[in-house]
């Protein structure tokens, strides 16, 4: 899964589509599992682990629809790289966070699934194939709302500038950086869950809706935040802490100008406790309204950030980045 630093938002129809988006994100270490294992029985078994949901047909009938991702990633990849033959599987997940988190955790636990049909079937695909089926899955199969960059976070892991352009052309450019950088900005990370999952789908069309003018102040809003997202990258190469969470606090109030439900009473006050127990800046990952916030802090207040978040009734802690991407290998 993956925190957004800067950008996101401009990762959205029709705002890339027109003026191209950048989004700086990376990948932390919360994961989407799944396994694939063939089946002697003629039976195809869809197990969603944390959800406690299961389902379990015979090829000609018809799944009870309960995981839908399942269903529409085994269709896609059996479809296209199967001859339309259905496999006896057992396709089973488990997700670290719940949806609604604001990590990518859909996007996450889809690029899993496509992954490990992927080698199940063998079919011959990159990464960046990998994260765009994923994409068509979740956006276009299946029209849930949503942008583009958590697929190929999840697809490609670690600190990556990611550009959305003209003809759903994406291009992943991942940073280097000093390790000390890397540490320092690791150590300065804190994230709280704010205590409930929001849908995202409702801010998200509302972001649409706002982008539907030629000259509108969510059009304003986005060119901010694209702006935010490479001066995040260039504070990032830098190494210039201080410098990010100025951009943070900047890309946080633009966000909230693109639709009135990103933020509300309890995001505000955690982001004031933040501010006033040592953190530079926080805002809220993903698209907003709930799910988790995070903020950065120099390390050495960091432990009196998280004891106060948690004090409030967050759910605080640390993460570790991620260099590697989705990972898929055989057991026999």
């Amino acid at each position: 899964m993956r925190l957004g630093l800067a950008g996101g938002g401009t990762d959205l129809s029709p705002y890339c589509d027109q003026f191209g988006g950048a989004v700086l994100n990376v990948t932390i270490d919360r994961y989407a599992f799944a396994t694939c294992t063939p089946r002697d029985d003629g039976r195809i078994v869809f197990d969603a682990d944390d959800l406690g949901l299961s389902e379990d047909w015979l090829p000609g009938q018809e799944a009870s629809g309960q995981l839908k991702l399942h269903q529409a990633v085994y269709s896609r990849m059996i479809r296209e790289f199967g001859s339309g033959q259905p496999i006896p599987v057992t396709l089973r997940s488990t997700v670290d966070a719940p949806a609604g988190s604001g990590l990518g955790s859909s996007s996450a636990l889809v690029v899993a699934l496509v992954d490990v049909m992927r080698e199940l079937l063998d079919a011959p695909l990159g990464v960046y194939d990998v994260a765009r089926i994923a994409y068509e899955i979740e956006r276009i199969e299946l029209q849930l709302s949503g942008g583009r960059q958590d697929q190929y976070a999840a697809a490609f892991g670690g600190m990556n500038f990611i550009e959305f352009l003209a003809g759903d052309r994406v291009v992943v450019n991942p940073l280097r950086a000093h390790r000390s950088v890397i540490c320092e900005l690791e150590s300065s990370i804190v994230t709280c869950f704010s205590g409930t999952s929001r849908e995202s789908a409702t801010i998200i069309d509302q972001q649409k809706s706002a982008m539907s003018g030629p000259a509108t102040p969510a059009i304003d809003a986005m060119h901010c935040l694209k702006r935010d997202a490479i001066d995040m990258k260039q504070a990032f190469v830098s190494g210039a802490i201080e410098r990010m969470a100025e951009i943070l606090h900047s890309s946080w109030q633009a966000k909230k100008s693109t639709a009135k439900s990103i933020s509300n009473p309890r995001i505000e006050q955690l982001l004031e406790l933040g501010l006033q127990n040592g953190a530079l800046a926080g805002k809220v990952s993903g698209a907003g309204g709930g799910g988790f916030m995070f903020f950065l802090v120099h390390p050495e207040n960091r432990y009196r950030l998280i004891s106060a978040l948690n004090h409030a009734g967050g759910q605080a802690g640390t993460v570790k980045f991620t260099e590697i991407g989705c990972e898929t290998w055989r057991f026999v």
